[in-house]
This record gives C-alpha cells, structure tokens and sequence, in this order.
C-alpha cells in the first residue's frame, strides 16, 4: 500500500491471494506468488486496473500455466474480491 498508494483494504485482499497461492505450493505450483508480483499487480490497480484483473495478469498468469492451478487462483482472486 504504502510504496503504490492503493488503500490498505485492498492491499490485504492481494495479500490473501498470496497465501492461497503459497497454499498450492508443492501440490501442483512450484513458486508461491512473491512480493514483488503483490507490488505489480497493487501498481496495476493503482494506474485504474479493476483488481480482479490486476491479480489475474501480475500474479497469477507469471506463476502458472496449468489451467487447473490458474483456475484455482483465479477462483480465489473471485472469492477475495467478491
């Protein structure tokens, strides 16, 4: 939040994505999602990305190309953002 000026409620939401991705870790991800993509999508979000779609392409999309893993991301990127 503080280096991307997004507020600090959508802030927590990337960071849970994050912990459902490190979740997968070793059950089909090799890579947790890091900070850094965190900081990409909230830079996203922040120049006027809806953040459904900022997670999609900054962190998940970078991760993964296993549908089944991408499907299962993008339905908690849903959940979280709901």
């Amino acid at each position: 939040a503080e280096e991307t000026g997004i507020d600090a409620g959508t802030a927590a939401k990337l960071v849970q994505v994050g912990e459902a991705a490190r979740n997968l870790k070793g059950h089909g991800l090799d890579e947790g999602i890091s900070t850094r993509l965190l900081v990409y999508a909230a830079s996203l979000i922040s120049k006027g990305i809806s953040a459904r779609d900022a997670a999609r392409m900054a962190m998940v999309r970078p991760i993964t190309d296993d549908f089944d893993i991408r499907d299962t991301l993008d339905n908690a990127i849903d959940a979280v953002f709901a």
